[in-house]
C-alpha cells in the first residue's frame, strides 16, 4: 500500500508541478480516469479465459505515468496552452513518459518493477504488442477519447485556440461523415467488451451533440415561437 501511494503521489507531482495551474489539474484528472479504467478492464473475464496474467501494480503505475511525458516536451507549457493537449496521443509521448516514470520512481520501488512499468508505457503505443498490461492501457487511453469526456476535451482544445461551439460541431460532423469513429472502434480496441463500452459512449455523445446542435441553431426556440405566432399555443 505504501508503495502504491508513493507512486500515485510522484505521478501527481510530475503532472501538476511541471504543468502548473489548471493544465496540470486537467492532466491529473485524466490520469486518475485512466487508472480507474485499467482497473476495471484488468478484471474482465475474457482476460482470464485467454490466460492473460496482469501485474496490477505495474499496470496502475504505468497508467498514472502514461502521459507524464508532456512535462518534458520542448516548451511544454506553451504548446499545452495553445493546443489544449492536442498532442496527448503523439507517437513520441510513450517514450517521454517512460523516461519520466524511470526518473521519478528510481530508488522508490524495485528496479525490475520500474523496468516493467516503462515497458508497459512504451508498448502501449505499439499496435503489435502482445503484452497484456500494454494492451489494457492502450484500450483505456482509446476509451478516453470516446463519449462525453472526449467531446469535452475537444471543446477544451477549441477554446484554447479561440474557437467556439460551432467548430466542435463541425469537427464532430466531419469525423462522423468520414467514419472516423467507426475506424477507431474497429481498430482501436483489443478487448470486445471495451469496444462495446466505447460504442455506448459514442451513442451517448451522438445524442448530446444532436441536442447541442439544436440549441446552437436555436431550434428549441424557433418551433415554440412559430407555433405561438400561428396561435397554436397560448401565452
Amino acid at each position: 500500500m505504501a508503495e502504491a501511494e508513493s507512486v500515485r503521489e510522484l505521478a501527481k507531482e510530475a503532472l501538476i508541478s511541471a504543468l502548473s495551474g489548471e493544465l496540470g489539474v486537467f492532466l491529473w484528472e485524466r490520469a486518475q480516469r485512466l487508472v480507474r479504467s485499467v482497473e476495471y478492464i484488468s478484471q474482465l473475464p475474457k482476460l482470464a479465459e485467454a490466460g492473460l496474467k496482469v501485474d496490477r501494480f505495474c499496470l496502475t503505475a504505468a497508467a498514472y505515468f502514461s502521459e507524464a511525458g508532456l512535462a518534458c516536451y520542448p516548451e511544454s507549457k506553451v504548446r499545452a496552452a495553445k493546443s489544449g493537449f492536442g498532442d496527448v496521443n503523439g507517437e513520441d509521448l510513450p517514450g517521454f513518459s517512460a523516461g519520466v516514470a524511470e526518473q521519478k520512481l528510481a530508488g522508490v520501488i524495485e528496479t525490475f518493477r520500474i523496468g516493467k512499468i516503462t515497458r508497459i508505457i512504451i508498448e502501449s503505443g505499439s499496435r503489435s504488442t502482445g503484452m497484456a498490461e500494454a494492451m489494457i492501457l492502450a484500450d483505456a487511453r482509446n476509451l478516453e477519447d470516446m463519449g462525453l469526456v472526449g467531446v469535452l476535451n475537444e471543446y477544451r482544445r477549441c477554446i484554447c485556440r479561440g474557437r467556439g461551439v460551432s467548430e466542435v460541431l463541425q469537427k464532430w460532423k466531419k469525423k462522423t461523415e468520414y467514419r472516423y469513429w467507426q475506424a477507431r472502434l474497429e481498430d482501436g480496441f483489443r478487448f470486445e467488451q471495451v469496444r462495446k463500452i466505447a460504442e455506448q459512449r459514442l451513442c451517448a455523445a451522438g445524442e448530446f451533440m444532436d441536442r447541442l446542435e439544436a440549441e446552437a441553431q436555436g431550434q428549441d426556440i424557433e418551433w415554440p415561437a412559430v407555433r405561438f405566432a400561428e396561435g397554436r399555443i397560448s401565452s
